[in-house]
């Protein structure tokens, strides 16, 4: 592989008081919460009035001198960052500063980091390309910046409650403080519910938030400030439809070329996880391009012959020549729920997750990085649902808003939750003009509130309005709804969760941010999808880049066979042992009606896998609802 200098990824942990802290043991215990994050090595900074507290865990990449160490200080001694992430551009950034007259003591990306902020100020996030969360602490000011990337790999969660100010890369750092009151923020839970995962800069518990994507924060000592603002947006969608269909195809290859390059930096072993999708095997064409031995990995579930992508993997694997490795998944077990319920500091409805981590926990055998196609859904139209839509909105058209209305509202109420076609049906009644349908909805406000009496329901559909993305064109629409939502709190947290409990560093080319520019602010939605097709101008790309045999027409999906597997009396008797017990706080009765789903032909698989997620986190976490 390409070689470089001083890469890593981690944990990160702070914490700012009103008064010196008598002792540290207990800080570090919070950031030691995240060692499966960083289980090479460990560091903390302290300030001379002992108020600030700043921590790291490190995941080596290369090979590390003790100049990268973290927490690192500037010359000066008056900046201290801790980082997470990787900047792809670092090289150039470095290069630049010098140029300034700035002089590095080591060869780390942190310290590109460190010293662009000196230079720039806060500006300097705007320069950055990769995946990253950080926070500088300025000892002469008495402020802390913080910062996220711009499509969201890197998770950063903070509290601002009671004189105390922290931040952590996971959520069970901040509650690991013994002060730390567990409360479930209602708001958040009625979003889940709703979702499927937590939306934005809200958090499943009273007094946390998240920094969203693109976003960075400043907090003030002095009067406790906290200001979030957010420095990067997609570009406005092109006005012109009459595009030099060439032109873009050879810019996106450009574009996707350098990423891929940049991505492949590693002096450890590196592979791409090779689907036999177009995402993935579009990576996979610009891999072979940038280096001589390229590794990539297919998982395959036996059994399940429906969920088995091996040939076509295989095929694009053989056309590049590369060094192609089979990894077969062992059986199943409802025993690995409450593992990863305590990893997903925030509960998400996604029961990929499961063969995501299965991927990482055999990949991780074979290599410490590896390079996938996440986001490529999202940028050019890649979900069935954009189609499905489209067409929906086509046959709509000239059906009264109020009849379609009185339809939806109709299929809400009387069609059995679960049953197949009722979210499609339900979807009908919105303003497709205006709206984005839920394509993934979990439970409706009625049910949500004989689910839990207590929740604020409602608020779920509120916060979604606020979220949708204001375009003309639905399937820009959809693209850009799912860009802000989806894929940043349930995509990206499910890879950034599997691949750190199994100490492995994904990497993400289609969200290098030229490409998200370039997928937003020059590709058409007409070159997306539409009525009858999906991922049109991939699959464009595809044609060009990839082996004739392919079949770039299906879209499997990272998924399994859920719904067979409740069927299973090990399963069954996992989910009964969870959702029926004393102290589970979602309605008895309620419960016992999704769980008669399976054996009825109805899917209620997705929501009871998702109840049974949210109860394990909650007992994992000892995590109560607020008193009323």
């Amino acid at each position: 592989m390409l070689q470089a200098e001083y890469t890593e990824m981690c944990g990160i942990y702070g914490q700012i008081n009103r008064v010196p802290f008598a002792d540290t043991r207990a800080l570090c215990r919070a950031r030691d919460t995240m060692m499966h994050r960083g289980p090479d090595a460990a560091g903390e900074w302290l300030s001379a009035d002992r108020q600030v507290f700043l921590a790291h865990r490190r995941l080596s990449i290369l090979d590390l001198s003790e100049l990268a160490n973290q927490p690192m200080c500037d010359v000066s001694g008056q900046h201290v960052i801790v980082f997470n992430g990787e900047i792809y551009n670092y090289l150039d950034i470095r290069n630049e500063l010098i140029e300034l007259g700035c002089s590095f003591r080591s060869q780390s990306d942190t310290e590109v980091v460190l010293q662009a902020y000196r230079q720039w100020g806060r500006d300097c996030v705007c320069r950055f390309n990769g995946m990253f969360a950080f926070a500088i602490y300025d000892c002469d000011r008495q402020e802390i910046f913080l910062a996220r990337d711009r499509a969201g790999e890197k998770p950063l969660y903070y509290s601002n409650h009671a004189g105390v100010f922290c931040f952590a890369s996971e959520l069970k750092a901040v509650m690991s403080r013994p002060d730390f009151a567990r409360e479930i923020d209602l708001n958040a839970l009625d979003c889940y519910l709703n979702f499927g995962y937590v939306p934005g800069e809200l958090c499943i518990l009273k007094n946390v938030s998240k920094l969203p994507p693109a976003h960075a924060m400043l907090y003030r000592r002095s009067d406790g400030l906290c200001r979030v603002w957010r420095y990067w947006s997609p570009p406005e969608a092109p006005v012109d439809s009459k595009v030099d269909e060439q032109a873009l195809l050879e810019e996106f290859e450009e574009i996707l070329c350098d990423s891929v390059k940049r991505q492949l930096v590693a002096d450890v072993p590196v592979g791409v996880l090779l689907s036999g999708g177009i995402d993935s095997s579009l990576v996979t064409a610009m891999a072979v391009r940038s280096s001589q031995r390229v590794k990539t990995f297919n998982v395959r579930f036996p059994g399940y012959g429906s969920y088995d992508e091996t040939e076509h993997a295989r095929l694009v694997a053989g056309h590049f020549g590369t060094e192609h490795i089979e990894l077969e998944a062992g059986s199943v077990s409802p025993d690995l729920l409450p593992k990863l319920a305590a990893q997903y500091d925030e509960p998400i409805n996604d029961s990929s997750m499961i063969p995501t981590f299965l991927v990482c926990q055999l990949v991780r055998q074979h290599c410490t990085v590896a390079l996938g196609g996440d986001g490529g859904d999202e940028l050019f139209g890649g979900y069935p649902c954009y189609s499905f839509f489209s067409r929906m909105y086509e046959l709509m058209e000239c059906v009264p808003l109020s009849l379609r209305r009185i339809f939806g509202s109709f299929s809400e109420k009387f069609l059995p939750v679960g049953l197949k076609g009722r979210n499609w049906f339900m979807s009908a009644g919105i303003d497709f003009s205006r709206e984005v349908p839920k394509s993934l909805l979990l439970f409706e406000k009625s049910f949500r509130k004989r689910l839990l009496p207590a929740l604020n329901a409602g608020y779920a559909e509120r916060l979604w309005n606020e979220r949708t993305s204001f375009q003309e064109d639905l399937v820009e629409r959809f693209t850009r709804t799912d860009f802000t939502n989806y894929m940043p709190e349930d995509i990206l947290v499910k890879v950034d969760r599997a691949s750190m409990l199994n100490s492995i560093e994904m990497r993400a080319p289609f969200l290098d941010h030229r490409m998200i520019e370039f997928a937003y602010g020059k590709v058409p939605a007409a070159f997306k999808a539409d009525a009858r097709q999906k991922k049109i101008f991939l699959k464009k790309a595809a044609r060009r880049l990839l082996p004739e045999k392919l079949d770039i027409q299906r879209k499997q999906g990272f998924s399994i066979p859920l719904q067979q597997w409740l069927r299973q009396p090990e399963w069954k008797g996992a989910i009964s042992d969870v959702l029926l017990a004393t102290g589970c706080i979602f309605s008895r009765a309620e419960v016992r009606k999704l769980m008669r789903g399976p054996y009825t032909g109805i899917n209620n698989a997705e929501r009871l896998f998702a109840l049974t997620l949210f109860e394990l986190w909650r007992r994992h976490y000892q995590v109560s609802l607020p008193e009323s």
